[in-house]
Parts: structure tokens; C-alpha cells; sequence
């Protein structure tokens, strides 16, 4: 008699601790406590790539407790956001509730959910912009239960340091922003400079970046930039007043397109010339971003200093040489010369349509 109480009290337990299990999706399984979660949102992937004019689909699907449900009587609410980089505000994306739908701001007309199955929350964004590189949450509601899902989107670029014809440390935060807006680009993240960092950029001027912070990524530690025996890494200034403190920025930009080119002109051309010479050519001339991102991403490599937009003259060596850049691939810099009596080339950017 003992013996089948032990039995009962055995099937009892195993039975106790998986009745709060339920599956929803072939081997899937969700644990669900007593009042607890009903509803659970995942994504694939937490980071997904891709670069500025293309397409991307943002991971997220959603599991529900049907017996907590019911037959459906809450209508499912999707909700896409971007996070910003002070975590505090969300910038609206895309809202969906049944056959109701709306998209925000610059993503009007661009977005749309994958709906690969009734449990496919994923977001489809195209077209994408330098703007568009972010966090994203993807929450889900039905009735009183709600769950979210965080995916980051990375854009293959290049960052950049930048300043102006006034010299260094001349921009306060919302100059630096736009100074990397008239350049092609966008004002870099931090992990942005940090990738880049990793991948050898050395520049020992600090500069602004997204989040209001000022820093500057050292892959060769020396005096005038912290010291010959402190470690490579990304040194942190802080955060600094907006508007009055003046540092310089660290740009981000990606693919473009259209055709970046040296223009094959019989003379030297002062800026004004050269300005000109592109727009006879079916152009305009070309911005930093723009040099910096065929260097980069195409392996343009060109050893004839030529004017730019900013006033600037610089030339991209991907193949480092004798006379042109003989230690290192990079846009070398010349600088910003007097633009009515210096003749240099020029180069020219033309979109496409």
C-alpha cells in the first residue's frame, strides 16, 4: 500500500512541474509560471548589417500562451521604435494593429512588416539611410501581456575625423553634427569609432561623437597623445557642454550611389575652377565623406591632390608607395589652401538617379 502511495505522489510531481509547459511552435517550448509570462518575444539575431541604400529585415517573432488567450479577443499590437543613445527617449517606426498600420518620419514609405507567419513580427526597412544605423525594440502587446525584442542595425562605412577650414577644436556638438551632414556623413557612435579603432585608426585630436561624448581611438601610444607607456584603446574626455565646449568630430559614412571620379582636366585649378570644371562635367564636386568612402569601400587609390568641397584638398591611397603614401593606406590630407591663388585637380562626384 505504501509503495502505490509513492507511486501516486511520484506521477503527481512530474505532472505538477509540467503542466506550466506548453508548445506553440513544433519543438519550441515556453515555460510559464502561475500568472507569470504568456506571451514571449524574440529575435533571431541580435545585430543584423547591411549599408546605406539597401534593404534589411530587422528579426522578430512572437509565442503566446493559447490558453491564456483564448480564441483571440485582443487584437495584436506590433510596435517598432528606435533607441536613442541616452536610452531615455524612443523615436516612433512603425505601429501595426490589425488591418491599421502607420509609419513615422523619415520612415514613411520605407518600412513594412515581413509577416512571414502569424507569428512574425519582423520589420523590413529599404532604402536604408546613414541615419537608419541604431538599436531598434520591437514590442508586442495583447491585452494585459506585452514582451519586447532589442535588434541592432550596423551599416558597413567608414569613420572619419573631420574639421573645419577655422582648424582644430573649432566645433561645439551641433556644429560637429552638421559639419558631418555637409560631408555625406552622419556624426559617428561610439561603437562605430571603437570598430574602426579595431581596425587601426590612430588620431590624436578628440572629437564629439553621437552621444555628446568627447574621445579619440590611439592604436600607437606616444607622448602628445596620453603617453608613450599607457595602452592603446579609445580615450575618454567625457561629456561636455554642447554649445560652448569646441572639439573635432568623428564622422560615419557608408556606400553612395552614384560615381566618384578624378577629373581629367588639361590644367590646375584654383576652387572656383574646380567647382565649375564638375558641373561642365555633368557633377558636382566631391565631398569628404564621399573620398573617404570610395578609399575605403571601392579601393580608390589615386596619388594627385585634388580640391573638395569643404575647400579642402586631399587624395586616397589604397596601395601605400614611394611619393604617394609610402607607410600606410589612407586619404592623405594637404590641407585647406588659399582657395583663389592655389592650383591643384579636382574631385568630382555624380549620382545616380
Amino acid at each position: 500500500m505504501k509503495s502505490l502511495l509513492l507511486l501516486v505522489l511520484i506521477s503527481i510531481c512530474w505532472a505538477d512541474h509540467h503542466s506550466d509547459n506548453y508548445t506553440l511552435d513544433h519543438d519550441r517550448v515556453i515555460h510559464v509560471q502561475e500568472n507569470g509570462r504568456r506571451l514571449l518575444v524574440e529575435a533571431e539575431q541580435a545585430r543584423v548589417f547591411s549599408y546605406r541604400g539597401g534593404n534589411v529585415t530587422l528579426p522578430c517573432k512572437f509565442y503566446r500562451d493559447p490558453t491564456a488567450f483564448g480564441s483571440g479577443t485582443h487584437k495584436i499590437r506590433i510596435k517598432w521604435t528606435k533607441l536613442t543613445s541616452d536610452y531615455l527617449k524612443e523615436v516612433d517606426v512603425f505601429v501595426s494593429m490589425g488591418y491599421h498600420k502607420k509609419t513615422y518620419g523619415g520612415y514613411q514609405g520605407r518600412v513594412f512588416l515581413k509577416g512571414g507567419s502569424d507569428n512574425d513580427a519582423s520589420l523590413v526597412i529599404s532604402d536604408l539611410t546613414l541615419e537608419d544605423y541604431g538599436k531598434y525594440k520591437c514590442e508586442v502587446i495583447e491585452g494585459l501581456e506585452d514582451d519586447t525584442a532589442v535588434v541592432a542595425l550596423d551599416l558597413q562605412g567608414v569613420v572619419f575625423p573631420y574639421f573645419p577650414r577655422l582648424g582644430r577644436y573649432n566645433l561645439n556638438f551641433h556644429e560637429a553634427q552638421q559639419a558631418c551632414l555637409d560631408q555625406d556623413a552622419v556624426i559617428a557612435s561610439f561603437d562605430q569609432l571603437y570598430n574602426a579603432w579595431r581596425g587601426g585608426l590612430d588620431w590624436c585630436n578628440a572629437g564629439w561623437l553621437s552621444d555628446g561624448s568627447v574621445q579619440y581611438p590611439i592604436t600607437k601610444p606616444r607622448e602628445p597623445c596620453g603617453g608613450q607607456n599607457t595602452v592603446p584603446g579609445v580615450r575618454n574626455y567625457g561629456f561636455w557642454d554642447k554649445d560652448k565646449s569646441r572639439y573635432d568630430v568623428f564622422c560615419f559614412t557608408s556606400n553612395f550611389n552614384g560615381r566618384f571620379y578624378y577629373l581629367i582636366h588639361p590644367t590646375k585649378l584654383t576652387y572656383d575652377e574646380a567647382v565649375q570644371a564638375c558641373l561642365n562635367d555633368g557633377a558636382q564636386i566631391a565631398k569628404v565623406g564621399q573620398i573617404f568612402a570610395a578609399w575605403k569601400l571601392l579601393g580608390y587609390d589615386r596619388c594627385d591632390a585634388g580640391w573638395l568641397a569643404d575647400g579642402s584638398v586631399r587624395y586616397p591611397i589604397s596601395r601605400p608607395r614611394r611619393r604617394c603614401s609610402p607607410t600606410e593606406a589612407a586619404v592623405r590630407f594637404v590641407g585647406f589652401p588659399d582657395k583663389k591663388h592655389k592650383l591643384y585637380g579636382v574631385y568630382c562626384f555624380r549620382a545616380y538617379n
